[in-house]
């Protein structure tokens, strides 16, 4: 046969000798493919789309509560769960199009869920104490509290933990569920704080120069606020003291500063002025 004058419009493919088996698959993978080639695209596209769509509406939920000025710990984990769930939803109705039986994949998915959720109820405690901390703001960032033992200045709060610093700047991490079932004291919650003091004398000095004395270390210190009053009154009269109670308010970020130098200053004055601090005396 001459193929250069060979005309392909009158070539009959009948009698092409082409195996069986070929054109058994070919016949195949155009069945399926028409089958589900439409099903696989659709699938592809509901999962781009509804990726797409997801990611456009847990961003939408961050915006909105940044712009409510919801704490930035809360914004996060609340935009990581709806994108999650969307994600999830997205992927459920991809296998849908495709005729996959998502029933039994949820009991699947529920039966784990319930499985990890029980090894990791600690963990899950944990999340949704943070949860509670952020929604109700018993303490932010930066304020000073007391609670589940320990005392110092927020310097964290996540999903988790909440991470203190203490005086001697040492870091502790206490477990948010902790915090939620223990007492919480915020000294951070007001702006002014109260230095609450108490200095004994003896019975024999004079009550008026030492009441004179503290006063008048209270008002050359300008960090003592004027409203509320300052006080000095006689608390007690002890067994072998006379206990005068000594209340002053300052900004609450001073409050450690003069609650140190107000310990000093008066020891200095009353030894200047001859005012005794009482000893108890064992032999």
């Amino acid at each position: 046969m001459d193929v250069a004058n060979l005309d392909v419009t009158k070539l009959d493919v009948t009698k092409l000798n082409v195996p069986k088996d070929v054109t058994k698959y070919s016949d195949m993978f155009v069945m399926y493919a028409s089958e589900y080639g439409l099903k696989i695209i659709a699938a592809i596209i509901i999962f781009i789309a509804g990726k797409w769509v997801a990611n456009k509406i847990a961003m939408l939920i961050k915006r909105v509560m940044e712009k409510a000025k919801v704490d930035q710990t809360l914004v996060e984990f609340a935009h990581s769960v709806v994108y999650f769930v969307m994600v999830v939803m997205v992927v459920l109705a991809s296998l849908n199009s495709l005729g996959v039986n998502t029933t039994s994949f949820l009991a699947v998915f529920g039966a784990a869920s319930l499985a990890v959720g029980l090894a990791l109820k600690d963990s899950l405690s944990n999340i949704g104490a943070a949860v509670i901390i952020i929604i109700f703001r018993p303490f932010k960032i930066d304020d000073v509290i007391e609670t589940g033992g320990a005392n110092g200045r927020v310097k964290d709060i996540n999903l988790f933990s909440t991470v203190l610093e203490a005086g001697d700047k040492s870091i502790i991490i206490i477990p948010n569920a902790a915090i939620i079932g223990k007492n919480i004291t915020n000294f951070s919650a007001r702006k002014e704080r109260i230095v609450d003091l108490v200095f004994s004398i003896s019975y024999g000095d004079d009550l008026r120069i030492a009441k004179e004395i503290l006063m008048d270390i209270i008002q050359k210190d300008e960090r003592v606020l004027t409203t509320p009053a300052p006080s000095v009154t006689v608390g007690e009269l002890a067994a072998n003291s006379v206990n005068l109670s000594f209340k002053i308010w300052v900004a609450s970020e001073n409050y450690g500063a003069v609650h140190a130098d107000m310990l000093e200053t008066v020891k200095l004055a009353f030894d200047a002025k001859g005012i005794t601090f009482p000893q108890p005396i064992r032999v």
